[in-house]
């Protein structure tokens, strides 16, 4: 039986895009690590909630940021917005978290981590964009 903490204390935080699998772009297997995902792999409020638990209980210590081309995310707040309240027949009572600059958003989400006064190890974080059209993973400085 898995233990509840992961194996290499890592947490990954991600896209819930179906065509990204973190467990094999980073060599894991199950128990390894704890994955969150949500739409663009940005790092919420709900994120730094979970990840103060996962570091304060379960003993993760690095945290993994990716996010990827072709996100549905990557373009216009406004833009996002009218086609979201189009569909939904309603205007989405928060902000969606729309982004022009995958590596600038990467670099902000590694940010948000440094700062969050809540996590015990939130300097520890390393950030990727996954190419879908090569497959290929680069690390964004």
């Amino acid at each position: 039986m898995l233990a509840a903490e992961p194996a290499r204390s890592l947490a990954v935080v991600t896209c819930m895009d179906c065509r990204i699998d973190p467990m094999p772009l980073f060599g894991l297997e199950l128990g390894d690590a704890h994955v969150i995902r949500n739409a663009g792999g940005l790092v919420t409020d709900d994120v730094l909630r979970s990840l103060a638990l996962s570091q304060a209980l379960l003993g993760t210590r690095e945290v993994i940021v990716v996010q990827h081309t072709g996100c549905g995310l990557l373009g216009d707040e406004h833009e996002l917005r009218a086609r979201v309240s189009e569909a939904a027949g309603a205007e989405p009572p928060r902000p969606l978290g729309a982004f022009s600059d995958l590596d600038a958003s990467v670099r902000r989400q590694l940010e948000r981590l440094r700062s969050a006064p809540e996590l015990v190890h939130g300097g520890a974080a390393r950030g990727y964009v996954y190419e879908l059209e090569t497959g290929e993973l680069r690390q964004v400085r």
